[in-house]
């Protein structure tokens, strides 16, 4: 098998894979499907783009082959558009969201008079050289940069998120935040991969060329079976944040101008600390900042601040602590030798056991085991 028949499996393969995952993302049961919509949309949108390097097997048609170039401006908006939607469960598509077609509108307004509207043998001259044109010149930088604009877009939503997230949430599930970054390297690398072979392409060195395009599509083909594993492994992979939320340190500096009283401070703090130990709000494995804050009847966004800048904790570490300290309790209990770990870090508030391990090992410098043998 060549290099060209080897690279049309891979891509052919990589299409077959993402196709079925956006099956699976269109049809399964959720409670909220518009992320899942999005993501398969992607998936749909990536597979034509990849297509193109066995499309020529089966599709004559200049003008199909010509949109499918452009259709690559849509992945980046989709994938924004996603990681919106799975990062803010008040995140709903709105008619200003239509402005992300520009680029891609664009790119096939400049095609129409030299290609789409051109026939028989100018059409086929202007499609063999498309991409020593002006037309695919300007189609690159606006490629490059809205690329570039959507990859920043999307960090600054993750560092927000994983802010907020910490900020008003217990739930030590933070793979959300994990897989979003871990895709938006993958993105990453494969256009690196993407930018080189661009650059090859005009060059003579055709091997090269070919060889970069087997790179990408199996990075890609790769990265579709690993969202298969994903989708498999993690059903309800995701925890979503409310848009509205802030970082404190959005709002701190402004209440920090109104407390004019430290002591009152740290009445509050000892009042918070003794409710921590006495209602144990920590058990329940779902809390959030805004339930302890009705409970101990301190507005929000004062708790936030107390406990993010005067206790300087995290709510998710300040929460956390006091379930390490109820665990040490429990593990060191010789009524309750027969309890196991495990039993015991669902009793505490965490959810799994890599979390509760990792943060009893942080407050102890022990594992749970260690500890309770000592």
């Amino acid at each position: 098998m060549d290099k060209l028949s080897f690279l049309e499996v891979i891509a052919a393969i990589a299409v077959f894979v993402s196709i079925l995952l956006a099956v699976f993302l269109l049809t399964v049961k959720t409670e909220r499907k518009l992320e899942n919509r999005l993501f398969a949309a992607f998936l749909i949108i990536n597979s034509i783009d990849i297509s193109g390097l066995f499309m020529h097997l089966f599709v004559d048609s200049y003008n199909l082959k010509a949109f499918k170039i452009s259709a690559y401006l849509l992945v980046m908006p989709l994938f924004y558009l996603y990681v919106n939607a799975a990062c803010y469960n008040d995140f709903n598509l709105k008619r200003k969201h239509l402005l992300h077609l520009i680029p891609f509108i664009l790119a096939n307004l400049i095609l129409v008079p030299r290609l789409y509207l051109a026939e028989g043998a100018a059409k086929e001259v202007f499609f063999k050289t498309m991409w020593h044109s002006p037309e695919m010149f300007f189609y690159q930088i606006i490629g490059e940069l809205q690329y570039f604009f959507y990859i920043i877009a999307v960090f600054l939503i993750l560092i927000k998120y994983k802010k907020v997230y910490l900020e008003n949430y217990t739930n030590s599930n933070t793979l959300l935040y994990k897989w979003l970054s871990q895709l938006t390297l993958i993105f990453l690398i494969i256009h690196v991969c993407i930018i080189v072979k661009n650059i090859v392409r005009y060059t003579q060195d055709r091997d090269l060329f070919i060889w970069l395009n087997i790179v990408a599509g199996t990075v890609f083909l790769l990265s579709a079976c690993w969202f298969i594993l994903k989708a498999l492994n993690y059903p309800e992979l995701f925890r979503r944040i409310d848009s509205t939320l802030q970082p404190t340190k959005d709002f701190a500096e402004t209440l920090a101008t109104e407390d004019k009283f430290d002591e009152a401070k740290n009445v509050q703090i000892e009042q918070l600390r003794n409710y921590m130990v006495e209602k144990e709000p920590f058990l329940d494995p779902s809390l959030t900042i805004q339930e302890l804050a009705d409970q101990v009847e301190i507005p929000v966004r004062e708790l936030s601040v107390l406990i993010n800048h005067h206790i300087n904790q995290h709510f998710f570490d300040f929460v956390n602590e006091y379930r390490v300290k109820k665990a040490m309790t429990i593990l060191k209990d010789p009524t309750k030798k027969e309890v196991t770990v495990l039993e015991i870090l669902y009793e505490v508030g965490f959810n799994s056991k890599s979390s509760f391990h990792t943060y009893f090992k942080k407050y102890t410098n022990q594992t749970p085991t260690v500890f309770r043998s000592n």
